[in-house]
């Protein structure tokens, strides 16, 4: 993937900021199951491919029955979970599989190499991405590509969590995206 910068949309109007940006690639991370028809055909519209964080879907449980329903029903470009059979059952569909991990603890650090090693996601997402010696490490760990997201505030946050080794960023933060778009 060589988009640098994911934007990262939890509302309508920062979806459809999204929309008119020039980047390809897209998340959505905080949404009622009654939207998704609705987002994933503007994305489509508008030649997106959307990340969804399934584990974000009100009304929708986050297992393997909502995750097949939601890649035959949607098609999306892929999905983010912390839920082990979310990453497989759509790495199985054939969809982006990111894993969300959270850097809380050496102890939860761990669990999650553990579950890394079970689900071999296609990426991971390193929350917060605001550490860039932690993204350092997971990388050297794990040898799989890492988006870096959470409390990612400004340009330098950006560039040093690529140095550390992330391959992108994800973000909210609508002045990140207008930064580090290409036209």
């Amino acid at each position: 993937m060589n988009q640098k910068i994911l934007p990262a949309s939890a509302k309508m109007k920062e979806f459809e900021h999204f929309l008119q940006s020039s980047y390809e690639i897209g998340v959505f991370l905080d949404m009622h199951i009654a939207q998704l028809k609705h987002i994933a055909q503007m994305a489509r519209q508008n030649e997106k491919k959307m990340i969804y964080h399934i584990d974000l879907i009100h009304g929708i449980k986050n297992d393997e029955y909502a995750t097949e329903y939601i890649c035959q029903e949607f098609k999306p470009f892929g999905l983010i979970s912390t839920k082990a059979g979310v990453i497989k059952k759509a790495k199985q569909k054939g969809v982006i599989a990111v894993q969300r991990v959270f850097l809380i603890d050496s102890h939860a650090l761990e669990k999650s190499y553990k579950l890394i090693e079970k689900t071999e996601p296609d990426y991971i997402e390193v929350l917060p991405g605001a550490i860039p010696w932690m993204i350092t490490e997971v990388k050297e760990r794990v040898n799989i590509p890492i988006f870096a997201g959470g409390l990612i505030r400004t340009a330098e946050d950006v560039k040093n969590a690529l140095q550390a080794g992330a391959s992108a960023i994800t973000t909210s933060k609508r002045e990140l995206w207008d930064l580090f778009q290409e036209h």
